[in-house]
């Protein structure tokens, strides 16, 4: 399963959109999310995208009560998983959260194939004994260039996509 992986999008509804549309695009069968939706409209966005989406929460997501109540009422695509997500796709076990320490303790337990993280709003590609740590970057466009990765569970391939030229 070609899967999109986000973090911090702190509001940004317009690179979300381009964001969405590239996944669509795709044909990804699932978001992860790490972490920084900010405003509880930004889940609802994510809906509208059709795709099933696991996320936690960062720093800066505020009104956890509305964010929580959304996922678990009016939003059936949106899965929030708290600090931090564990996810199984196809043998394929994934972790995320939203800090780098986190997401670092969770790699070296080798429980993972790969663990997700946000927060510093750059990309990172390592490897942590058996397991891929990754940080897709940013949605947002505050450190850099906005975008996003995909992770292939078949492949393990790492797909980083930029939102630069995206219309």
């Amino acid at each position: 399963m070609l899967i999109a992986v986000m973090s911090d999008t702190h509001d940004n509804i317009w690179n979300l959109r381009k964001a969405l549309k590239i996944i669509k695009q795709e044909n990804a069968g699932m978001i992860i999310h790490c972490g920084d939706f900010v405003a509880p409209f930004m889940l609802t966005e994510l809906e509208e995208g059709g795709i099933p989406v696991h996320g936690v929460f960062g720093n800066n997501d505020g009104d956890r009560y509305q964010l929580t109540k959304a996922s678990l009422t009016a939003l059936k695509k949106i899965t929030l998983h708290g600090m931090i997500g564990e996810i199984d796709i196809e043998g394929v076990k994934i972790g995320f959260t939203h800090y780098k320490d986190v997401a670092e303790g969770l790699a070296a337990g080798d429980k993972y194939q790969i663990v997700c993280f946000g927060h510093s709003h750059k990309y990172l590609k390592k490897q942590i004994a058996q397991t891929l740590l990754l940080n897709p970057g940013e949605i947002m466009g505050k450190d850099g260039l906005p975008g996003f990765c995909f992770f292939d569970t078949h492949t393990f391939e790492i797909k980083q996509i930029k939102l630069k030229d995206t219309p």
